[in-house]
Parts: C-alpha cells; structure tokens; sequence
C-alpha cells in the first residue's frame, strides 16, 4: 500500500550546492490516477488534519505526514530554526510556546545587545514593525509619491532616465483605479444585501414569531402574497451562507467592515503609518528600527503568524488542538515584517539577513504582492540566504492567476518571469482536501514556470492568538506545510543543501494525470501536471524515502 505512493522521479540527481554534494536518488514508479474518489463528507476530526492524511491509504490528497511519522521518524535528529517572516505570533500560545526558538546569547530584557547582532533583547526574533499594524497596498505608496510629479503627463513628457520609474507609476495608478472601482462596486451590492435582507427577515420574523427560522420553517410559510414570495427566495437563498439569517448579517457585516477598513487604510493616498518607526523605508542602511514585541501590539493583528506558525510547528501528540508538521527538534523564530496591507521590500529584506544571520535553516514567507519598488534589496537577500544554504518556502499568491502570464509576484525567484537567480527558494500552490477535479484551490496562482510545487490550503486547522484554533485557508496555508517538512528533512538528513532539500521536496511529490478546474472557473480545465514545475504535490512520506535511499547509496 505505502509503495503505491511512490512517485514518478526522472534519473539520480547530482547537486553541486555544497563542497561534498551527497547524492540524490530517485524512487519507484507509481501512478495514483486509478485510486477510489472520497464522496462521503470529512468527519470533524479528519477535515481538522486532513492535511496529514495519505492519498492511497485515506482517499484524501495529504502530505501522508502521520505516514511518514510511522515509519521514518523515530528518536534523533538535530534541532533546525525555521524563520516565520509574517505578522507576528503569540509565543505564549499553549501549542506553541515550548516550540518558539529561545537567542541564548541574549539576556532577556536588560536593555542590551548582548550578542552585539545589532538587535537590542531579541530573545525570540525580532519585530521590524514595531507598532505598525496598518498600511496601504504598495500602489497606494506609489502614487502618493509619485503623482505630483507624473500626474497628467505622458511618457514623451519624461526624461529617459526617469521613464521606468513613470511606468510603474502608470501601472499602479491603473491598478488602483480597478481595485478601488471593484472594491466600491462590491461594498455597494454588499450594502444593498443588508437593505433587501433585513427588511424580508423583520416580515418573516413576525410571521413566525421567531428569528431563528430554518430553511424547513420557510418551505412550511404561507408565501402565496408576492412579496412574501420574494422574501421566502431571499432568505432561502442567504441560509445557505450560514444556519441562521442573524448570523448572516452578521458575516456580511463583518465584510462591510472590512471592505471600509481596506479603502480608509489600503487604499488611502495621504497615510502614513511608517512615522512612528522614525526610518526612512527608502534607505537600507537605516537599520536600527523595530522593537523585541514579536507578536506586535495586538492578538489580532498576530491571527495570520501564529496560524502560520502553528502548522509548521504545533507540539505533536500533546491533547491539544492540533499536530503541527514538525516535532520537537523545530523551532520557530519570529520575525514580524507584514502588516494589514504590502510590506516594504526594506523590512523583507532585513528580515530574509536577521533570519540567516540567526541561524534560521528555513524561512517561511506566507506573502506577497505585485509592486515592489526595492525588488534588488530582497533579490539580494534570498541571494545571502542561498549564499548560507538557507531555503525559502514561499506563498504562490491566492488571486488564482497564471505566473507565468506576465504577472510579477514578490518576492520570488525569478528575472523578468524566467530566468531563477537561486536554487533555494520553492513557490507553492495550493489544493483543495478533494481529490478529483476541484483539488486545486479556487485561489491559488499556478504556473508551469514559476511555481513549484502543490500542497494543502484549503480549510487548513491550526493555532490562533489566544489559544484558539481556526480554519483558514489560502497558499499562506500551504507554504508552511512544505516548510514544516523541509525543516524535519533538513533535522534527519544535515548532510543535504537547502538546494538538494528543495530538489527531494519537487521531485517526490505525488503527480496525476487529472483534469482540474482552474482559478474557480469551471471553463478553465487543465491537466493538474501542466500548473507547476515539479508537477507535483508534496508528499512527506516519499520526501523521507527519497532521502533515506539516497544516504544509503553514499
């Protein structure tokens, strides 16, 4: 049963990242494209880790973690630090306190930089936020800078030297006004729900005697009066977002709240939230910013990070919550870096060095964004982690669009879409806990160029601030599930590069033949092989046999 997951891997690979590269060696030949389809629903329990289970085994598309744990993962290994650069996580978390990496050369709170690293008490990372949480979307930063020079002009109005600069300024401004113009056409319609919806249920509510009414208690209504006809379809319709009407209007209000936050703080033309940092964001040698609050000033803002955090290192087998990909030997440091909005390519690529400079193996980067005006500061920095034989496990991006179609994402790997500058960085997709046609998620960017490989993101289980546990979803999710397998091959297998990690990650992974639906489109069906480089989903089980075959072929 295990060696039907084995997947298709070309010839032996040989990799040059290190003085004495140990050799890679490919596994078996399965094809998983006859096994049985999952129909019947997830119980609770499984739909929480379905993202360990095992594709042969348990019908759904995993990473075959608890597999690999029964087999391979035993006593030993070395303690690896993976680098969480995000919004920050809540360190006294009941499931990931004992995992959070402690600076031993640091003397907690003495108001020293002890280890002289240029980072006053950075007992467990390093906030370069400080109490930033808020900021505007990098066209935003782009236009209030640039447009009272280039407002009106055109582009034989401006000196060559300038030109490039007054393209990107173009390009935001176009995509600012698209953005915006959606975001208020959404807000409007959204508003026009709450109208339509709160008056159809104050009617039904006194006609039942009730606000909790089922979509049972609506068939029974009396509704021969047209406008008890159209109240009838409307509410029918909205108890299909959530079990009761008030609880609807309460999720649609909540995305009416958020959409007036994004326009007053993303969209904003005149903010700026960086003042209270006292840098200039423009110059990276203006580094003595940020504070030691690695979970920043509020739980909130930390609900990305700390789910995050969760998947790749949540204690294992401790009766709480949920099992994070990688056990005791992992350690997470923190590096707040992403606010409510883009991050600055400057805090990204000081954050990339803290990580490496602190000893950081793997770094996990669940963001990204399509502007970037300081790309060269993080293309430097993934460069220093290479340089350092760190690897990047990076988030493909959730607007379920073709990379390679033209469309930059940041950070990633690649010049001008094509050309990789580093073998240690790995973009992920993700995919759905339904194997078949809908196993890419609806969100997920994909490309046969630019991203990697697959892993799951939908409806991911994990650790929020406070000790709770929530579903999310997105490629952010899927990110650190590679990164949690790539943090336990680099702690069982050292004598493999960050290269040769990511080489095992891409080449072990479970292919199909499928035909999937695309981006959410049901008109955009393509072969699930054709979306990525590898081809592949990863699959930790076949990552540890691949590693362990090829350290007995030394």
């Amino acid at each position: 049963m295990k060696k039907m997951m084995l997947a298709a891997v070309g010839a032996a690979l040989f990799l040059n990242a290190c003085d004495t590269p140990a050799r890679l060696i490919s596994i078996p030949v399965e094809n998983v494209d006859n096994n049985p389809l999952k129909v019947a629903p997830l119980s609770e329990n499984t739909e929480k880790a379905w993202s360990a289970k095992d594709l042969v085994k348990d019908t759904i598309p995993g990473m075959s973690v608890e597999l690999a744990y029964a087999e391979f993962i035993k006593e030993g290994g070395v303690p690896v630090i993976v680098g969480v650069i995000d919004s920050g996580v809540d360190i006294e978390h009941e499931d990931l306190k004992n995992k959070i990496w402690t600076n031993t050369k640091e003397i907690p709170n003495n108001g020293k930089d002890d280890d002289k690293n240029g980072y006053v008490d950075d007992v467990h990372g390093w906030n370069f936020l400080g109490d930033v949480v808020e900021e505007q979307l990098e066209f935003s930063r782009i236009i209030q800078q640039y447009e009272p020079m280039y407002k009106g002009k055109s582009l034989s109005d401006i000196p060559k030297k300038e030109q490039e600069t007054f393209k990107m300024y173009k390009s935001a401004r176009e995509e600012y006004d698209k953005q915006y113009n959606e975001l208020i056409e959404q807000k409007n319609q959204y508003d026009q729900i709450v109208e339509v919806v709160k008056a159809a249920h104050a009617e039904v509510s006194k006609k039942l005697g009730k606000e909790d009414y089922t979509v049972e208690d609506l068939e029974k209504m009396d509704a021969s009066a047209p406008d008890a006809q159209r109240n009838k379809a409307i509410l029918t319709q909205m108890l299909s977002y959530e079990p009761s009407i008030p609880e609807f209007l309460t999720m649609i209000t909540e995305g009416l709240e958020d959409m007036n936050k994004r326009l007053e703080t993303n969209f904003s033309l005149d903010a700026n939230y960086r003042n209270v940092l006292g840098d200039n964001p423009d110059d990276l040698k203006d580094d003595n910013y940020g504070n030691n609050n690695v979970m920043g000033p509020d739980a909130e803002g930390a609900l990305h990070g700390t789910h995050v955090a969760g998947i790749i290192a949540a204690q294992r087998d401790n009766n709480l919550g949920m099992n994070g990909v990688a056990n005791d030997n992992i350690k997470i440091m923190v590096v707040r870096a992403v606010p409510d909005g883009d991050e600055r390519d400057k805090d990204i690529a000081l954050a990339f060095r803290y990580a490496v400079d602190n000893g950081a193996k793997v770094i996990n980067t669940s963001f990204g964004k399509y502007f970037s005006t300081h790309p060269e500061w993080v293309y430097d920095a993934i460069k220093y982690a290479a340089k350092n034989d760190v690897l990047i496990v990076n988030a493909a991006g959730n607007d379920a669009v073709d990379l390679d179609g033209g469309k930059t994402i940041y950070p990633n790997d690649q010049l001008n879409n094509t050309e990789e500058f580093a073998n240690n960085f790995i973009t992920v997709g993700a995919i759905n806990e339904t194997y078949g046609g809908e196993l890419v998620a609806p969100f997920s960017n994909y490309g046969k160029s630019n991203v990697d490989v697959f892993a799951p993101g939908m409806r991911i289980y994990s650790t929020v601030p406070g000790n709770e546990y929530k579903f999310l979803q997105g490629t952010s999710m899927a990110s650190p599930e590679v990164a949690g397998v790539a943090a336990m091959l680099r702690s069982y297998y050292p004598q493999f590069s960050a290269a040769q990690v990511k080489e095992i990650l891409m080449q072990s992974g479970v292919t199909t033949n499928t035909k999937v639906i695309v981006g959410g489109d049901a008109e955009n069906i393509q072969n699930f092989s054709a979306l990525s480089k590898s081809a592949k989903m990863v699959n930790m089980y076949n990552a540890f046999k691949m590693a362990q075959l090829s350290t007995q072929n030394q």
